[in-house]
Parts: structure tokens; sequence; C-alpha cells
């Protein structure tokens, strides 16, 4: 566990919040449709991972107020990107789940932010390369806790 009195697993950890920020910022510009916020790619990604949800489960999921949600929903219905269907159980609740539009244009959107990851690595020598590749299993479990 990292001790932030030590200075090297300060340091690291500072490194590593700062390193995944400025990557995290310029991800987010290689996108293929500018005109989704980025809390709509993030709704849409969280569907994609997870599956249909309501919009309640959405904003836990998103760390938004419902509220919030509900207005990112309704922007998404409105571009045909999900599509809200009674509950299965609770019929005064909606499920919110995306449409192959969303889904297309998520895979392309994966596809552009990859080749442009690839080419920023491919920038790298290849000990740097492969010590990249062993970290990403461990930043996954970070992105997950």
């Amino acid at each position: 566990m990292p001790d932030l009195s030590r200075g090297e697993d300060a340091e690291a950890v500072n490194a590593l919040r700062s390193a995944t920020m400025r990557l995290a910022r310029r991800l987010k510009h290689q996108r293929v449709d500018e005109s989704l916020s980025p809390a709509e790619m993030s709704v849409l990604g969280t569907l994609a991972r997870c599956g249909s949800a309501t919009p309640g489960e959405l904003a836990r999921k998103e760390h938004v107020q419902p509220p919030s949600m509900t207005r990112i929903v309704a922007m998404l219905e409105a571009k045909g990107l999900v599509r809200l269907e009674p509950h299965p159980e609770d019929r005064r609740q909606k499920v919110v789940t995306q449409t192959e539009q969303a889904e297309a244009m998520l895979a392309a959107s994966r596809t552009k932010r990859n080749a442009w990851l690839a080419e920023l690595a491919g920038r790298l020598d290849e000990d740097e390369w492969a010590r990249l590749r062993a970290a990403a299993p461990v930043l996954e479990k970070l992105a997950q806790l």
C-alpha cells in the first residue's frame, strides 16, 4: 500500500494522477461525434459495459443526481441513441437501452481512440511498451475499485 509520507510513494501517486488526467483529457478529444457531451458519452459507455439500466441505476453508476440523469437520458433519446422501455417488474419505472446507432458510434469512437493511443505507444521503445502492457491490467483494476 502506498505510504504518502514516503517521498517516492507520494511522487509516484502524484505522477500517476497527473499522467492519467492529462491522458484522459487528450483521449476525450478523440471523439467521432462532437455533438455529444462527455456526460452523454459516459452514459453510453456505461450502458455498453453494464447493459440496460434504470435512470436511477445510471445516476448511481455515473455519480450524478437523478434529475441530471433524467435530462441526459432525454437528450440521448432525442438523438436516437437510447430508447426507454417499461421495466419488466415495476411498470412505474423505465429501462434505458442503447440503440444500434449508439453501438455503432461507440465502436467507431473506440476504433479512433485506440488508433490514436496506438500511434502514441508506437513512440515508446520496446522496454517502455512492455512495461505499459504489463501495467494495463493494474490500471484497469484501479479504475474498477
